[in-house]
């Protein structure tokens, strides 16, 4: 394998610790292991991401995102990837919002100084 083709591979070290973690702690992973999954994961990253790219493009879009992606599993025929990608892309999405939500409102309370006059709280722009 050349360089550029290891290039545009997934690291090696991620997919052996993605391995690791389904299997028993005493087991072993041969280096031949890890490279046939780097190259069969790398391959199949690219079948779907070409897939949703080719799709995005006849909708004249320069982004793919991941709508795009969970079309691209379901019409390559894999419909048990998408609803996964699915379920975990609405409470990323859900996650992100709220995140958003609080960082705005963190900013909103900051803006603002609070000041004891006379027993009461009054709030004024800082």
């Amino acid at each position: 394998m050349d360089d550029d083709q290891q290039e545009s591979m997934l690291p090696i070290a991620n997919v052996g610790r993605i391995m690791k973690q389904i299997l028993p702690q005493t087991a072993k992973i041969s280096k031949e292991a890890k490279q046939t999954m780097q190259e069969c994961s790398t391959e199949f990253i690219s079948f779907v991401t070409a897939e949703a790219s080719d799709k995005c493009h006849k909708e004249n879009r320069k982004t793919v995102n991941g709508d795009d992606i969970c079309w691209a599993l379901r019409t390559l025929g894999f419909d048990n990837y998408a609803e996964a990608i699915v379920r975990y892309l609405y409470k990323y999405r859900e996650a992100e919002r709220h995140k958003a939500n609080s960082s705005r409102d963190n900013r909103e309370e900051s803006n603002y100084r609070v000041f004891e006059k006379g027993g009461t709280s009054q709030a004024e722009p800082s």
